[in-house]
């Protein structure tokens, strides 16, 4: 860490890294550890001339396996700018020539985590408005053809780990293998469905969402594996209960689930065509349980 912090300041003395930020003179830049992840190290930093806070996003490796990840979660941040509920980014640098990391610089964002029992009218808004933003023809996102069969596709990738494992239970192999049956008679069900050509999170969960209250902004920050898919992705990870149990033991009964797409279908008022959402949100959600459960077999 140490090592990574001394680096991050001899880079932001370049003149290009200062320009961009409107930096004058060689005031020195004050950061501190924000929060930190498997692929990214946030810092928070303030404007020497300004004032302002704003974050460093130091990017060490990438999930989706991409050569220049910084520029991915760059692009998706510059396609979202419209919605009002993303940070703004003024600087990215995926050359690792000034430093061995890719750096984003966004604007800092205020709120508190998402609370599942009294902001779900909040967390619809929020998403509501990002699907609803138009993304440019150019864009770099990804678009898996079969968004439902992809996920499952990592499912049984990630669980072969477990199968090929000596001290693995015979009993759960077998329990693991009927549900990823039952998950591919699913997907195939759905092959057919069409669905509304969105940017999605694909990792929603309580601490992604910077809630200030009702009238006020709320935001939806962390676009570490943006793709462009289906809106029923990212609700169905965002109500499945391997995302709301995990991180807040909270386990959302049908009847709230249900209320949550009614408000989020009412928010987006006709922006996108969002087709038979509920139905494909409740493919989802299992599928998105499965991968919960052949990520965990797969890590123990």
């Amino acid at each position: 860490m140490g090592e990574i912090i001394h680096e991050l300041k001899m880079y932001m003395t370049g003149t290009e890294f200062r320009k961009a930020l409107q930096i004058s003179g060689e005031k020195e830049i004050a950061c501190q550890l924000l929060a930190q992840g498997e692929y990214n190290i946030n810092y928070l930093c303030k404007h020497p001339n300004t004032g302002k806070s704003f974050v460093l996003r130091i990017n060490t490796g990438s999930q989706m396996h991409l050569e220049n990840q910084i520029e991915y979660e760059y692009s998706a941040l510059k396609n979202l700018e419209n919605s009002g509920r993303t940070p703004k980014v003024f600087w990215r640098d995926g050359s690792k020539k000034n430093i061995k990391y890719g750096v984003l610089a966004m604007e800092y964002l205020e709120g508190r985590a998402l609370d599942y029992d009294t902001d779900l009218d909040l967390a619809a808004e929020c998403l509501a408005d990002i699907h609803s933003t138009e993304i440019s023809a150019d864009t770099i996102l990804l678009e898996p053809s079969n968004p439902l069969q992809a996920i499952l596709d990592e499912c049984n990738e990630m669980v072969k780990i477990y199968y090929e494992c000596d001290t693995a239970d015979e009993g759960k192999k077998i329990r693991l293998k009927r549900m990823l049956e039952e998950g591919q008679e699913k997907v195939n069900k759905a092959a057919k469905m069409t669905y509304p050509r969105c940017c999605i999170n694909t990792e929603l969960n309580s601490g992604n969402f910077l809630i200030n209250g009702k009238g006020k902004p709320n935001y939806l920050v962390d676009w570490e594996k943006p793709l462009l898919g289906d809106p029923a992705q990212d609700l169905g990870h965002f109500l499945a209960p391997t995302t709301t149990f995990w991180k807040t033991d909270v386990i959302l009964p049908e009847e709230k689930i249900t209320e949550f797409i009614e408000k989020y279908e009412k928010a987006v008022d006709d922006r996108i065509v969002l087709g038979n959402l509920k139905e494909r949100v409740d493919i989802f959600i299992p599928i998105t349980c499965l991968r919960g459960l052949t990520w965990c077999a797969m890590a123990w």
